[in-house]
């Protein structure tokens, strides 16, 4: 009896944080799901969540030798929810799947704290050696719905990957990448919206051309790429008003000279482009569809 006691101690003090850990994912889910009602709810009709409890047990066994086991818990778990987790995967606290449906996460990969991805992300692997070979996902990243993450890259933490973007780069912190290959089109480092749009609209109006889809609501990497572009008009047409101010004092008919207008036929073909994608997107998307 002496020697079952420690035993048993031993097991209490691995059961309680097992259920700390519970109830925190549960917290967890409220915090990030507007539609969760209640604790019984999300425990019984949320696979994600239950994805990651069953990963808890695949990946306990997997760090103890039971290898095989560890791949029929984890087999079951995709059975019955959707979400593949291989067990040799590192998963950090409150981690939080979203719907869920086609979410597949390697071998090697390592998500940190308080992660999020919704349905049909992967977070896959480019290469046939052992080792390091998918994925780090640093705390407070969140994946849109069938992004793909490819190779040994490290996205950093509060990054932002948006809905079927292909990323196969290292991301910085705070960044949101979007588009296939996946783009940086913000960092965190960059001043707000609401300090340079009103500059940009009194510009591509004065320039007669209105940017479409310039304003914060959408993140594109062809918009984004127009507001440098204003940025940097409204930059040039200050130094040239300076200059001309100067140049109007030694040579006054320098004032009677004016600058050609643009019109909005010399920017039909820039957005006949832009709303017909190039043939190379979908030559990128077969073989991205390959490397899943």
């Amino acid at each position: 009896m002496r020697s079952l006691r420690p035993v048993r101690v031993r097991s209490l003090r691995e059961v309680k944080p097992m259920f700390e850990r519970m109830r925190e994912d549960i917290r967890s889910v409220y915090h990030r799901d507007p539609a969760a009602r209640n604790a019984f709810e999300i425990m019984t009709a949320y696979p994600g969540l239950h994805a990651v409890w069953w990963h808890r047990l695949a990946h306990a066994l997997w760090l103890r030798g039971f290898k095989w086991l560890a791949r029929m818990v984890a087999n079951l778990s995709r059975l019955m929810t959707g979400i593949e987790i291989h067990p040799g995967a590192q998963i950090g606290r409150r981690f939080f799947i979203d719907h869920g449906m086609g979410v597949v996460i390697g071998e090697t990969a390592v998500v940190g704290d308080d992660v999020t991805l919704y349905h049909g992300v992967t977070l896959g692997g480019t290469s046939w050696n052992k080792g390091k070979r998918h994925p780090t996902l640093e705390d407070g990243v969140v994946c849109g719905a069938g992004a793909k993450i490819l190779g040994p890259i490290t996205i950093s933490a509060g990054a932002r990957v948006g809905s079927n973007a292909v990323v196969t780069k290292d991301v910085p912190a705070g960044a949101t990448v979007i588009g296939i290959p996946g783009r940086v089109v913000k960092r965190s480092e960059e001043p707000s919206e609401a300090q340079c749009e009103e500059v940009r609209r009194k510009m591509a109006d004065k320039v007669g051309f209105d940017a479409y889809a310039v304003s914060s609501e959408v993140s594109d990497p062809v918009a984004h790429a127009i507001r440098c572009l204003l940025d940097h008009l409204h930059a040039m047409d200050k130094k040239v008003d300076t200059m001309s101010q100067v140049l109007c004092q030694l040579r006054p008919e320098y004032c009677d000279e004016r600058l050609p207008k643009l019109k909005d036929e010399d920017f039909e073909a820039a957005v006949d482009e832009v709303s017909d994608p190039a043939p190379e997107t979908d030559a990128l998307v077969a073989r991205s569809e390959k490397v899943e």
